[in-house]
C-alpha cells in the first residue's frame, strides 16, 4: 500500500461482488447527486467512536454491534423504534448483569447492500441477476425488479437520512432513558424466560435509580440516565456510493466516509490488493474487517498493516466469523499473531454467518445453541490467548419472527413458516436476543 490515495484510487483495483450497471450514463448522475448531498453523519462523531472503541481494545468495555441482515426501504417508524429498543435492552442486560460498559453500534441506516455467492438466481427456468439489497435492485423475481438501478443510490441515501433523524430522536429525546427500562419490556419479551428475567433486572434498576434520586442524583447532573450514544455502521460494499459520501473535515484535513460512523470489509471483499481495501484504508472512519475460518495469521497482521498502520486503538475491529465447530482451533493462532504483532485491535464476534444452513424445507436459517456456542468459543480463545473477548456482532430484528431456531422458546423447523420475514439471512427475533444478552453477560462475568 505505497501508492497515494485519493477518494477514487480503488477504481485502479479490482472491485469484487459490484453490481453490473446498465447504465453507467445513469450511474454517473446519481453519483454526482449524492456528491452534492449533506453528510449523513459527521467527522467528529466518527473520531468519538474511535476513542470509545480503543476502551474496547484496552479491554475496558465491550462492543455490541447489531442490527438487520439487510434494511429494507419499506421500514416504518415502529420497526425502526422496536430494532432500536431490542438493541437498548440488550445493552441494558450487558451493562447491568456483565459489568461491562458498553459501546453500541447499529447494523442500520445504510445497510442495504449485500454480496451474494453467485451473481445470478434460478428459479424453474428463470435465470435473473441474484438479489444484492434493496439499494441494487428488488427482492421480487421479475427482470424489471431484479434490473440493477442506479436511482436506488439516491433513495438508500433519504431511507438512511430518515432513519438517523429517527435515532437521534429516541437516543437523544427520552425513549432511551433509563427510567423507561421497564417499559423496554414488550409483551412478547416478557411472556418468555429471558423476558422474565428482564423484567427482575429492570425492577432492580428502578429501585437503584429511585435510591439515586432520593440521594439527589438527578438527570441534570447525570445526563446519562437519560440519553445515550448510539453509533451506525453497515459494510462498505457498493464503493461509487461510499466514495460519493466521503468529505475531507475542515477541521482535520482528513477524509472521512460519511456514510456511517463505522464502516467494515466483508469476509467476500477482503483481499489485499482489492479495491474495498484500499478504499477504506484513506478513510478516518473506525473500520472493521470480517476474519473467516481459512484466514491465516500472515492474513491478519496484513490486513492490520493496512487498514491501521499507525496502530491507532479503537480503529480497527476484526470480527471473527468461524462456525462453532472451527472457532476453538482456527481462533487462537490469529489471536496470538495479533497480540505478538502490537496491533491494538477490537476481537468481536459474529456468530451468525458461520453458523448458517439451509433446512430441508428450503428455509435458512441458523440455531440459537451453535451461535451461543460460537460465543463460548470465542471466549474461551481469547482466555487461552489472554486476550480480550471485546465484543459481538450479531443480526437481530425487533419484531416476532421466526427465522432462527432454538432459543428459550424452543423454535423448530415447522414454526420457521410462521414468520419468515427477511429479505436475506435468517435473524434473531427480540426473544433470542435478550436471552443471547443474559448468555453472554454470563461469560463477561466469568471472564473479569
Amino acid at each position: 500500500m505505497t501508492t497515494a490515495w485519493t477518494p477514487s484510487s480503488w477504481r485502479s483495483f479490482d472491485a469484487k461482488h459490484q453490481p453490473a450497471w446498465p447504465d453507467s450514463t445513469e450511474l454517473d448522475q446519481s453519483v454526482k447527486i449524492l456528491s452534492d448531498l449533506p453528510p449523513l453523519v459527521f467527522a467528529g462523531e466518527a473520531r468519538s467512536l474511535t476513542s470509545a472503541l480503543g476502551s474496547v481494545a484496552n479491554g475496558e468495555a465491550f462492543l455490541l454491534q447489531a442490527g438487520d441482515c439487510a434494511e429494507s426501504f419499506d421500514a416504518s417508524a415502529d420497526s425502526i423504534r422496536e430494532r432500536l429498543r431490542v438493541i437498548l435492552q440488550m445493552a441494558i442486560v450487558l451493562t447491568y448483569s456483565g459489568g461491562m460498559p458498553l459501546v453500541k453500534v447499529g447494523r442500520i441506516a445504510g445497510q442495504f447492500a449485500k454480496p451474494r455467492s453467485s451473481p445470478t438466481e434460478v428459479q424453474g427456468d428463470t435465470e435473473l441477476p441474484s438479489f444484492l439489497g434493496q439499494i441494487v435492485n428488488d427482492v421480487g423475481f421479475t427482470e424489471s425488479e431484479r434490473r440493477p438501478d442506479p436511482g436506488r443510490l439516491l433513495t438508500a441515501y433519504h431511507r438512511a437520512a430518515s432513519t438517523l433523524n429517527l435515532l437521534r430522536a429516541f437516543t437523544r429525546g427520552g425513549f432511551a432513558d433509563l427510567t423507561q427500562v421497564s417499559t423496554w419490556n414488550r409483551e412478547f419479551v416478557a411472556s418468555s424466560p429471558a423476558g422474565q428475567r428482564y423484567a427482575q433486572m429492570a425492577d432492580e434498576i428502578d429501585r437503584a435509580l429511585q435510591f439515586m434520586t432520593a440521594c439527589g442524583v438527578t438527570g441534570v447532573s447525570t445526563p446519562a440516565l437519560h440519553e445515550v450514544e448510539f453509533f451506525t455502521s453497515h459494510e462498505a460494499l457498493l464503493l461509487e456510493y461510499e466514495e460519493a459520501l466521503t468529505r475531507n473535515d475542515s477541521l482535520t484535513d482528513e477524509w472521512y466516509d460519511c456514510s456511517a460512523h463505522m464502516l467494515w470489509i466483508g469476509e467476500r471483499t477482503r483481499q489485499l490488493d482489492g479495491a474495498h481495501v484500499e478504499f477504506l484504508r484513506g478513510v478516518h472512519n473506525p473500520l472493521g474487517c470480517k476474519i473467516g475460518p481459512t484466514a491465516t495469521p500472515d492474513d491478519v497482521i496484513d490486513l492490520c498493516e493496512a487498514l491501521n498502520p499507525d496502530r491507532v486503538p479503537g480503529r480497527l475491529t476484526l470480527i471473527a466469523r468461524m462456525g462453532a465447530d472451527t472457532v476453538r482451533t482456527n481462533l487462537p493462532p490469529l489471536l496470538a499473531a495479533v497480540r505478538d504483532s502490537g496491533h491494538p485491535v477490537v476481537w468481536a464476534c459474529d456468530p451468525m454467518h458461520g453458523n448458517t444452513y439451509t433446512t430441508e424445507g428450503g428455509r435458512k436459517t441458523r440455531h440459537f445453541d451453535h451461535v451461543l456456542d460460537e460465543i463460548s468459543g470465542f471466549f474461551a480463545a481469547h482466555r487461552q490467548e489472554g486476550t480480550w473477548p471485546g465484543g459481538v456482532h450479531v443480526e437481530l430484528t425487533g419484531d416476532a419472527v421466526t427465522e432462527c431456531l432454538g432459543g428459550s422458546d424452543g423454535l423448530v423447523d415447522g414454526d420457521l413458516e410462521e414468520a419468515y420475514e427477511t429479505m436475506c439471512d435468517p435473524r434473531l427475533n427480540s426473544r433470542q436476543s435478550v436471552d443471547l444478552a443474559f448468555r453472554v453477560a454470563e461469560l463477561l462475568r466469568k471472564r473479569s
